[in-house]
């Protein structure tokens, strides 16, 4: 995992006891937080920082007084909706099929985009494809049951197409269906919290969820956001820290997706954790690392799924350019001879910053 490295001056005030886990920081992000004491007096930067949704949250901010409180309302709030690993929370109710629950605007908001992106990626992303993640042992219901007779009877019933929302309620063609958002939820978060943000009157401020990313105006430097995108090198163990780009941005939302990070090896073959929803198998193909710029976190979130799931550079650019939504795209592939080879869109370009060798 990456580590956070940040500057404290007078005015920077963390708020939490840092938790021993909270050393662990992003699984594909380094966040250069350079901070000066040149700040109006009458604000201050403030960092709150905790573990959430099975990973960290950091959350820099300048205002005249902490906002912890909020920040982990909201918090709560989103998890209690759109985590699979709270047997309560909305999503897992869904998927138990419960009659009684009741849909709130954040499970609705992340279902309808869920849907947008899945028709725009012609299915790549799928928040159906929870059954098939489960049985390639990543999900919240690990089974490890991935025999091809097993995931050809799986797939009958993963397939955005099989789901729909109507009328507050979501109608299922299978009651065996079952929707994963760990592709999107992260995201939406990010902005669920910079929208708090925004409300209480923040500026300048930089939110970071297990590695999505949403930041407005400048860090107390007064320059915009520097967020380094790590190398792709396989490590289980996630303590590799080097740095492949470093890039800046203001008022933009980042989300990275890569397989070097959590993956296991069957019969002396990489199984990763991306798993393709329409062939049901997890990807294998010579994209490591994608990262997406985008509007919102939610949206940079399941592109960049999408995008890993593709693997393939000519389908992400024609389907990043057939998009309405605009967003920017850098991958990292591996060329045979194992070499890693960076491919950005002409409009990520103008994000880059220093190379790191």
């Amino acid at each position: 995992m990456l580590k956070t490295s940040i500057l404290l001056s007078i005015n920077i005030i963390p708020t939490m006891k840092t938790i021993c886990c909270v050393t662990q920081f992003s699984l594909y992000f380094i966040i250069g937080l350079l901070l000066q004491s040149c700040v109006p007096s009458q604000q201050s930067f403030f960092i709150n920082e905790g573990l959430v949704y099975g990973t960290y949250y950091r959350i820099t901010y300048e205002h005249q007084s902490d906002l912890e409180k909020e920040i982990k309302t909201a918090l709560d709030e989103v998890g209690l909706s759109l985590s699979t690993f709270n047997k309560q929370s909305i999503i897992s109710r869904v998927n138990i099929n419960d009659s009684t629950v009741v849909l709130d605007h954040y499970f609705t908001k992340v279902f309808t985009t869920a849907q947008h992106v899945s028709e725009d990626t012609h299915g790549a992303f799928d928040i159906t494809v929870a059954p098939l993640v489960n049985a390639w042992g990543f999900g919240f219901d690990p089974q490890h049951q991935h025999t091809s007779t097993t995931i050809d009877s799986i797939r009958k019933w993963v397939g955005y197409e099989k789901i729909s929302l109507s009328d507050g309620k979501i109608l299922k063609q299978d009651p065996r269906i079952q929707l994963d958002g760990s592709a999107i939820a992260k995201g939406y978060a990010c902005d669920v919290i910079a929208d708090v943000l925004q409300k209480a009157g923040c500026t300048n401020f930089l939110v970071d969820i297990g590695g999505e990313i949403v930041v407005q105006g400048k860090n107390a430097r007064g320059t915009d956001w520097q967020i380094g995108i790590n190398k792709a090198i396989d490590d289980a163990s996630q303590q590799n820290q080097e740095v492949q780009q470093i890039i800046s941005i203001t008022d933009r939302a980042m989300a990275t997706s890569g397989n070097y990070r959590q993956f296991y090896y069957e019969n002396d073959k990489k199984i990763a954790h991306t798993i393709d929803p329409r062939t049901g198998f997890p990807t294998d193909h010579s994209l490591l690392s994608v990262t997406v710029l985008a509007k919102s976190c939610m949206l940079a979130d399941a592109y960049a799924t999408a995008f890993m799931v593709m693997g393939d550079w000519d389908e992400i650019l024609q389907t990043k350019n057939s998009l309405s939504d605009t967003i920017q795209v850098f991958c990292i592939f591996q060329d045979k001879g194992g070499k890693h080879i960076e491919i950005a869109s002409p409009d990520f370009e103008q994000y880059l910053n220093h190379k790191k060798q």
